[in-house]
């Protein structure tokens, strides 16, 4: 499963690049889209006589449910211009780990979570996003011992040019447990065809857009996965969970054609990699430091201009034509 925490960060992310009109992510956040991507890990030791390897299949989806631009009137009888942007974010993953080269059903896990992000701009209070979601994960095995999680954030812009904008904010997230972690964003155009990105702590980015329909990105961050499921002992019922974090470090290329096919290619390493099991009670059952490994990936996208609900929206914001910015 992506980390819940991960995810808002990615979409935060966007919420960043999106202040440019002419940067490759402004159609993910304003048009409907579809993502569907696979990576595998290159098995490495786990505990110096076995390995340890995984597979990740799944989809993304991002779709616009209000775009609008609104005239308020304040109780200081001053003007305000606000424009409001809202989208729903759905996502299914499937994970399977192998351990020496052997998949076993039960060490694989699958994850579903739907989401709302809102992003608000106005004269008066600037650039908002706020973002919330609920989901589970559930061992392959079943469909009726699952784990809930639940995240939820918010982040405010500032547009300091038209080539740099900071962001800030924080992240809560229920995956297990209760975490509260502060957040702060940065996108700096650097010359014609550079521009870095970051998400701190989750993400960075730096990407180069060689022509108008491919790209290169460099980057670094954090991700990873967690579940939860019930299995039966002789002497009692157990909840156990798993989590597995990583730190990814690679480079992608990405093609745009046929005006609504987004094509890209992944490779790089995995490391700082942690592996644990516990049960309800919060005890390590096991705990493995798995070693740094290669991995390839590759996604497609399908993004559409058929939404004229957000085609109107672009338009009376002046951030570009109605087409697609890639």
């Amino acid at each position: 499963m992506l980390n819940p925490r991960y995810l808002l960060a990615c979409i935060l992310f966007l919420t960043i690049n999106a202040a440019d009109a002419q940067h490759f992510a402004l159609s993910r956040l304003f048009y409907p889209n579809l993502t569907l991507k696979a990576d595998y890990t290159v098995p490495s030791s786990l505990d110096g006589t076995r390995d340890y390897g995984y597979s990740r299949t799944g989809f993304l989806g991002i779709i616009p449910l209000q775009s609008e631009v609104q005239l308020g009137y304040s109780l200081r009888k001053k003007f305000d211009l606000r424009a409001v942007h809202t989208v729903a974010i759905a996502q299914y993953t499937q994970i399977q780990p192998t351990i020496d080269g052997t998949s076993i059903p039960s060490n694989g896990y699958k994850t579903l979570s739907l989401g709302i992000i809102r992003l608000q701009a106005s004269i008066k209070d600037r650039l908002w996003a706020y973002g919330g979601g609920l989901g589970m994960t559930e061992t392959n095995e079943t469909f009726f011992s699952p784990q809930p999680f639940f995240w939820g954030g918010a982040a405010r812009m500032h547009i300091l040019g038209l080539r740099t904008q900071i962001a800030y904010g924080s992240v809560i997230a229920y995956n297990q447990k209760l975490r509260f972690v502060p957040v702060f964003g940065v996108n700096k155009g650097l010359g014609r065809h550079w521009r870095a990105s970051a998400l701190l702590p989750f993400v960075a980015n730096v990407n180069y857009k060689a022509t108008k329909w491919f790209n290169v990105d460099m980057f670094a961050g954090l991700n990873g996965y967690s579940g939860g499921f019930q299995f039966q002992t002789p002497e009692e019922k157990t909840l156990r969970r798993e989590n597995y974090r990583h730190i990814k470090i690679g480079m992608s290329a990405n093609a745009h054609l046929f005006t609504a096919i987004n094509i890209s290619l992944e490779a790089g390493v995995t490391t700082f990699r942690q592996l644990r099991t516990f049960n309800s009670a919060r005890e390590n059952l096991t705990s493995y430091t798995p070693a740094t490994t290669p991995y390839i990936g590759a996604s497609v996208r399908y993004i559409t201009s058929r939404s004229s609900l957000s085609s109107r929206f672009i338009k009376k914001m002046g951030l570009g034509q109605a087409g697609i910015n890639w």
